[in-house]
């Protein structure tokens, strides 16, 4: 496989991984290198879409079947969200425990409330969108019975 191609399939894994459709992609592309196709770059503005994607969010050593484990969450208050999370797992508040249950409540409930939705909560920078997602929990532990 050539590098150029490992860096275009670089780039899709990035995309997945904070919740990027195609188009999204395209305008990513065109503001990053001037080009919308990556058929017309060459491996230096493919490099370029790879770094603007890591300003994102985009961790390009995430291995989620390491040692049955996720890495931790790269901020402490991500990881807040995560035990908050697995508190109401535990009490059976929630249909859907997990991770995945997780990025899905954050998807359902602030998807129309923010301009740019990750597909994985660790991707999350943004303190005033953690805080939402963390004042999300709490509430719903508070209305389950559960302190915090």
């Amino acid at each position: 496989m050539t590098a150029a191609r490992s860096l275009q399939r670089m780039i899709h894994v990035g995309c997945k991984q904070l919740g990027l459709d195609a188009d999204t992609r395209r305008d990513l592309q065109l503001v990053a290198t001037g080009k919308a196709s990556m058929a017309d770059m060459s491996e230096v503005e493919l490099q370029k879409v790879v770094e603007a994607l890591k300003k994102r969010g985009f961790k390009t050593g995430f291995k989620p079947g390491s040692k049955g484990r996720c890495p931790a969450a790269p901020r402490g208050d991500l990881r807040y969200a995560h035990v908050l999370w697995r508190i109401l797992g535990e009490a059976e508040a929630i249909r859907v425990p997990g991770r995945d249950g997780l990025n899905a409540f954050i998807r359902a409930r602030f998807e129309g409330h923010w301009s740019f939705v990750p597909i994985d909560i660790d991707a999350l920078r943004d303190p005033d969108q953690i805080s939402d997602v963390t004042r999300a929990l709490k509430d719903m532990c508070r209305r389950a019975g559960i302190p915090t």
